[in-house]
């Protein structure tokens, strides 16, 4: 097949979308499809793919790309590049990342647009069911796929740390209330045994909110146990989560999926994470959730865990099973049998 890729943004920047779209564009290529990606995002890193991408593509690029395609595929709706489509009749599959609405939670025009765009697609693929049940009931649920070759368990790495949280450092993330709860698990913690060892905290990330985070820290006197790592990536990142034990994603925010959950997993980490939209889908049998927004339910989870062994145990023993759902093979050959469907009527 001849696949034409539709996704917004792409490398360098990141997020779960462009993850998303590296993932599956590399996955189609193993397959021995040819595939070719359109982007608005510019690159001067020169970073070259198993696939061709092209940036910034104008009216005559937009045209000459949908011709060559036996399939249209938009990773998200993405109706700047999609609209030739309505004039070059191609087979058309598109993949809902996020929710389709305001950040209100209200429907504005432009959301309205693209859910009649949806109905225009051959197949739509929502990656939770969350995302299916608000924006298009009749979706196709298939989870996200991880970076499987970064994202892996290091046989030489000891976890000496006990609770790391990895995300960008804004309202909507939580990370308030990691330091929240390390503050009541240290206080619970020396009022029942003031000889335990007191749990760790590191914050990988950065944004808007770390100076209000690092003002927390000093308030609740945690110095000693929380450290600001900064944003990291790659390896650093990977050697960074194999030293955690548990991964805290307490988003107050309805994640539509929440890859982090895959990541910390796939190095060991047992994820904690709030019950907010995707979250659950993410997480599986192989973690805990709580109630979102609520601090005391993110205690009580973290006690849980920590006083009964055989709970990590069992989560740890269930992640593989799940990490195999969310390999990037298994999830392409969905997409691909979807399309080759899809081409066959």
């Amino acid at each position: 097949m001849k696949i034409l890729i539709l996704s917004h943004k792409f490398f360098p920047n990141i997020g779960g979308i462009e993850v998303n779209s590296e993932i599956l564009a590399n996955a189609f290529c193993a397959a021995g499809h040819k595939v070719r990606l359109l982007t608005w995002s510019k690159d001067r890193t020169g970073k070259l793919f198993s696939f061709e991408v092209i940036r910034n593509p104008g009216l005559i690029i937009l045209f000459k790309e949908h011709f060559w395609a036996d399939i249209i595929f938009e990773n998200n709706p993405c109706l700047r590049m999609a609209w030739p489509s309505l004039i070059i009749s191609r087979p058309s599959v598109i993949a809902l990342n996020t929710w389709i609405s305001r950040p209100n939670g209200t429907v504005g025009l432009i959301d309205k647009i693209k859910l009649s765009w949806l109905k225009r697609a051959s197949k739509v693929i929502a990656v939770s069911d969350a995302i299916r049940k608000r924006c298009f009931v009749n979706a196709i649920v298939i989870g996200n796929p991880y970076k499987n070759h970064e994202f892996k368990i290091l046989a030489d790495s000891p976890r000496i740390r006990d609770f790391v949280f990895l995300g960008r450092l804004v309202s909507d993330k939580g990370a308030d209330q990691t330091i929240m709860a390390l503050h009541k698990i240290t206080r619970l913690n020396l009022k029942e045994n003031p000889l335990n060892i007191l749990p760790t905290l590191t914050i990988v990330g950065d944004g808007p909110e770390r100076a209000k985070l690092e003002h927390l820290v000093e308030k609740y006197s945690l110095k000693d146990q929380v450290r600001f790592t900064g944003s990291l990536v790659g390896e650093v990142l990977t050697s960074c989560l194999n030293q955690h034990r548990f991964i805290l994603i307490p988003s107050t925010w309805e994640e539509p999926f929440g890859n982090v959950a895959l990541e910390g997993m796939a190095c060991g980490c047992v994820p904690i994470a709030s019950d907010s939209g995707g979250l659950s889908d993410a997480v599986g049998e192989a973690g805990l959730t709580f109630t979102r927004g609520d601090s005391d339910a993110l205690v009580d989870c973290i006690q849980a865990i920590l006083k009964n062994p055989e709970i990590e145990k069992r989560l740890q023993d269930a992640a593989p099973g799940h990490l195999r759902k969310h390999h990037p093979y298994v999830v392409s050959k969905k997409y691909l049998d979807i399309f080759e469907n899809v081409l066959r009527s």
